[in-house]
């Protein structure tokens, strides 16, 4: 047998290499290849752009009086042709001042209190309604199971309430729902209460009540909006504030509005006194001092003067607005059209300039 001659070293180095360069360059080629066959990373939803969508407000609703019987005969139309309206815009949020309840306690002390049946709901929804402030005078005229029928009621219907809650913590908590690639927050509170139930009617820590705008209750208002704009792009404010029977806001109304909107509401805007006031905008954000009746069976007058306040946002900003005047017949607000719907919005927008709010007509640059 012929004896091999062993290796060399330097042999078996340049083999060694020339093994590694030929599985380093397979390697590169396969990445290359599995690279190429992966598909584009989709873009995070932070990077889509944003769209133009609208909020249409309404005022005070109730569903007593000749109401009722609207509500009744089909609470799918209860609320009459308003409802256009409503549902044209991409979110619409109301008053809801009445308890719903067949039961509780009536509040002591009221000369008026306001009640419906578990179908205020239906036509809540019916009407393109999306969501209801309940902190009002009116919200608990039947007592702590006054309220807690009504919450049960919403639940049940899956219809969202802001305002009340069966603690604090819930009553100040917002409901958050999309539009235009948005995250919108609503709240609302109560700036009007009668003074002997502002006690018992606020919510506690372990107590069911109204989210509260009144005195020391205001500073809690202004962290729920705080903590409400971190969460959201857009925060929108249903307070419940004014003077029974006059245009323009108390005292103490703009320098509330300008606390809200400084703690990164984007709007403010509510009722109670039956009768219009101005609207407009203020230190980058939206103003409204009172909706007016809405669906409500007192109309007469200057409190038969209605509408529907619609707001355009873009990226988290109240861009532009749009009054569409309406005036009661039957309880429910018919949109006004013609003349009489010019004349209704002219006479509007003098409010500004009326009640000297510092509104403005457009929006900051």
């Amino acid at each position: 047998m012929t004896p091999t001659t062993p290796a060399t070293p330097i042999r078996i180095a340049a083999l060694l290499a020339a093994a590694a360069l030929l599985s380093s360059c397979t390697r590169a080629e396969g990445d290359l290849e599995s690279a190429t066959d992966q598909a584009p990373p989709s873009p995070s939803p932070s990077a889509e752009a944003k769209e133009p969508y609208t909020i249409a407000v309404g005022g005070d609703v109730h569903f007593e009086g000749v109401l009722r019987d609207r509500l009744e005969k089909d609470p799918a139309t209860a609320m009459g042709p308003i409802a256009d309206v409503l549902s044209e815009a991409d979110l619409a949020l109301v008053n809801l001042e009445t308890a719903v309840t067949g039961g509780g306690t009536p509040a002591p002390g009221k000369e008026f209190r306001f009640r419906a049946p578990d179908t205020a709901f239906d036509a809540l929804e019916g009407a393109g309604v999306d969501v209801a402030s309940l902190a009002n005078n009116h919200g608990m005229d039947y007592g702590r199971e006054g309220l807690a029928d009504t919450l049960d009621a919403a639940d049940r219907a899956g219809f969202p309430l802001v305002g009340a809650g069966r603690d604090a913590e819930a009553a100040y908590a917002p409901h958050l729902a999309e539009a235009g690639g948005d995250t919108v927050a609503f709240l609302g509170a109560a700036d009007v209460m009668d003074e002997h139930l502002i006690g018992p009617w606020t919510a506690g820590e372990d107590r069911p009540g109204l989210a509260s705008a009144k005195y020391g209750a205001a500073d809690r208002l202004v962290s729920a909006v705080e903590d409400a704009a971190e969460r959201a792009d857009a925060v929108i404010v249903n307070l419940h504030w004014g003077l029974e029977g006059d245009h323009c806001p108390l005292p103490h109304a703009p320098d509330l509005a300008e606390r809200l909107i400084g703690a990164g509401a984007d709007a403010v805007v509510g009722g109670h006194a039956h009768v219009l006031s101005p609207g407009g905008y203020l230190g980058g954000g939206y103003v409204h001092y009172g909706l007016g009746n809405f669906v409500f069976y007192s109309h007469a007058g200057p409190t038969a003067e209605s509408g529907v306040l619609t707001l355009t946002l873009e990226d988290g900003e109240v861009t532009g607005d749009e009054w569409t005047p309406a005036r009661l017949e039957g309880g429910v607000p018919i949109p006004a059209t013609g003349e009489e719907a010019e004349r209704a919005a002219a006479d509007w927008e003098s409010l500004r300039e009326t009640c000297s709010t510092g509104l403005s007509a457009e929006p900051e640059a």
